[in-house]
């Protein structure tokens, strides 16, 4: 069952609104297309107006001008509009045939994961979790994947604490869309794990990709 903060930006005013009518995460990601559509990014701690246009791929000079914005300064808590973007969501479900529970399922997992982490820290562990999706060597639907078990043990811990039932927040569903539109800091990895916690030594002979925040991000030996 969609919690309330996708089924209301998401599902509600997509799947049960008019074709012409667009849905909106509030204070972040657009999904959809329509004249009254509005983007719109909630600038965090250590934010930059660059590091902004990049990650949501939008030119900086339109960024300062569709905000009436002379400089680059910028607080926490200041509500940016974005350039207009392609939507993700079509018919119902996500580019790549994913549907929206599972959206919201990988959202839930990156708050579990990687609540604290930077926006970049946050769409890495969806990124991971797609590069299994496509990979051979790991199960060929999202549930699935962040189901796995091995040898009796699942493959993301918040899965086996339960802490994967937390209720996602706004940036957690933005990074898993900015995952499932393509983005991947982590260079294709297929593992992570924060080094001063892991117990487990196997993951730590694998080589390393990316590091970004506390987490070691991996790919196969």
């Amino acid at each position: 069952m969609l919690t309330r903060i996708f089924a209301i930006a998401l599902a509600a005013a997509c799947a049960l609104a008019p074709v012409a009518a667009c849905a909106q995460i509030s204070g972040g990601l657009l999904i959809g297309s329509g004249a009254s559509d509005v983007l719109t990014y909630t600038v965090q701690k250590g934010d930059t107006l660059y590091d902004i246009a990049i990650t949501h791929r939008v030119k900086l000079p339109e960024l300062m001008r569709v905000n009436n914005l002379t400089g680059s300064l910028i607080r926490p808590g200041d509500v940016l509009t974005l350039p207009q973007q392609e939507a993700l969501l079509t018919g119902g479900s996500l580019r790549g045939g994913i549907s929206q529970e599972e959206v919201m399922l990988l959202a839930r997992l990156i708050y579990a994961e990687a609540r604290g982490e930077s926006f970049l820290g946050q769409v890495a562990v969806g990124a991971v979790t797609l590069n299994r999706l496509a990979s051979p060597h790991f199960p060929k639907t999202l549930t699935k994947v962040i189901f796995e078990k091995n040898n009796r043990v699942y493959q993301f811990s918040p899965v086996a604490d339960g802490s994967i039932n937390m209720e996602p927040d706004e940036q957690a569903v933005q990074a898993a869309l900015r995952a499932l539109a393509g983005d991947d800091p982590t260079g294709g990895a297929l593992f992570f794990y924060n080094p001063d916690i892991a117990g487990d030594q196997w993951i730590k002979t694998l080589p390393v990709v990316n590091r970004i925040g506390n987490h070691v991000f991996a790919t196969s030996a």
